[in-house]
């Protein structure tokens, strides 16, 4: 798929050619890329978590209907596992250690993306998608930390439906998507103690036919958000600057290949990528 650039600012100059890596599947999500230089995806209703490399196979069966992926400085796999309601770590010795799953005595709603900051810490959003209504035991949806060794930390509270999260280059802002009807992304101000003040208002999905999602940030800031029509692209103002067309609806992001610059793409029943002119820093080239 050769999609024409029109908008001011784009990433490429002109054209996104978008690949379908792979298809078939029930629900995409989560994408990450390995430290073994495969890509690793969700099927959250099938309850399995994929592995793309020189053979596309499932690489966990059941994955606890896992969304949102990704992976510490260790090289071990975090996975927010949507359907048992907790975060959990892929240890080495393939044991799985439960980092979190409730706050004050109540279970969490249904975890849905993660990501790992520098120092360690575990931050995931926690909407409940995953649960029906008369489960919640919670009486908000949050944006946690779990810092090593640690237990959950309530961050934010005041949110409609949290949902996909990325660290600036420089870690300094927290960006993280509300899938609700207001569609915006906010953007919050990560204190030297890794807590968040702020939380205004940095983005508008304008088109009303779908909500931003999952979300990646490039070297240079820009923000990357899954939405109607394709992935949306945000100066570091927070100016829609451009869009890659996805023939399916995206979920997800992620940065993969060995110079970071191929975006992969999880929507709907396949897995799409795209090569561009600038890339970001996949989880995995941290691992120790």
């Amino acid at each position: 798929m050769l999609a024409l650039s029109t908008i001011g600012g784009a990433v490429n100059a002109g054209t996104y050619n978008v690949e379908k890596v792979s298809t078939g599947y029930k629900f995409t999500e989560g994408p990450v890329w390995s430290p073994t230089g495969t890509l690793l995806f969700s099927d959250i209703p099938e309850n399995k978590i994929w592995e793309i490399g020189k053979e596309t196979k499932v690489w966990r069966n059941p994955s606890g209907n896992s969304n949102g992926l990704t992976f510490d400085k260790q090289g071990r796999l975090i996975a927010c596992e949507h359907g048992n309601r907790r975060v959990t770590r892929l240890e080495k010795d393939g044991k799985i250690t439960v980092l979190a799953d409730s706050y004050d005595g109540k279970k969490l709603n249904s975890p849905n993306d993660v990501v790992v900051k520098s120092d360690g810490a575990v931050y995931f959003t926690d909407p409940p998608y995953g649960i029906d209504r008369k489960d919640q035991e919670l009486p908000f949806k949050g944006v946690f930390r779990v810092k090593p060794g640690g237990k959950p930390e309530l961050l934010v509270k005041d949110f409609d439906m949290p949902n996909g999260l990325c660290f600036s280059p420089d870690e300094s802002k927290l960006y993280i998507a509300d899938s609700s009807g207001l569609r915006h992304i906010r953007v919050f101000k990560v204190e030297k103690d890794g807590t968040l003040s702020g939380g205004e208002v940095f983005a508008t999905i304008t088109d009303s036919a779908g909500v931003p999602d999952g979300m990646k940030i490039d070297t240079q800031g820009k923000l990357y958000a899954a939405g109607p029509g394709g992935v949306w692209i945000f100066d570091t103002a927070g100016k829609h600057i451009d869009t890659i067309p996805v023939p399916e609806t995206p979920a997800n992001l992620a940065w993969g290949d060995k110079d970071g610059r191929t975006l992969y793409i999880t929507a709907r029943t396949s897995i799409y990528k795209v090569r561009l002119n600038v890339g970001g820093e996949p989880p995995c080239q941290h691992v120790k």
